[in-house]
């Protein structure tokens, strides 16, 4: 019932939600282009994609989910990241953190790059491992 009255919730959804877009593109990460609450992150590797999604999880945390084929076309595999009303700033600015140091380990391309830069051979090693001296 609240919620049928009351665009104060869905205002601060839309607020963190371009927030996290901006965020995350300021960083280099390839954020696609939506109009909706959804930040999709563009991966463009099936395998890097559900790499990426594990590494998240594993070693920072946080669950996103993976999108590949045939729920999107080959070559947009992508993260799909959802935020709330809830998500404070601080919490952005650890998603991003975690991005980056997701696509640094599995060697994923950002906005301005290519291809990956890590092969897949040596893919499986940084999965669940983080980097060392950090």
């Amino acid at each position: 019932r609240h919620l049928k009255r009351s665009q104060a919730e869905r205002d601060a959804q839309q607020r963190q939600a371009a927030r996290t877009k901006k965020v995350l593109a300021a960083a280099g990460l390839p954020v696609m282009e939506s109009s909706t609450h959804i930040v999709p992150v563009l991966v463009g590797d099936p395998e890097l994609c559900k790499m990426a999604s594990d590494r998240l999880l594993g070693v920072h945390g946080i669950y996103i989910q993976p999108i590949n084929y045939p729920t999107v076309p080959r070559g947009t595999e992508r993260l799909r990241i959802t935020p709330t009303p809830f998500h404070s700033d601080a919490l952005i600015a650890e998603l991003q953190d975690a991005l980056v140091e997701t696509w640094d380990a599995l060697g994923i391309p950002y906005a301005a790059s290519g291809r990956p830069s890590v092969a897949k051979s040596d893919r499986i090693i940084p999965l669940l491992v983080p980097k060392s001296g950090g």
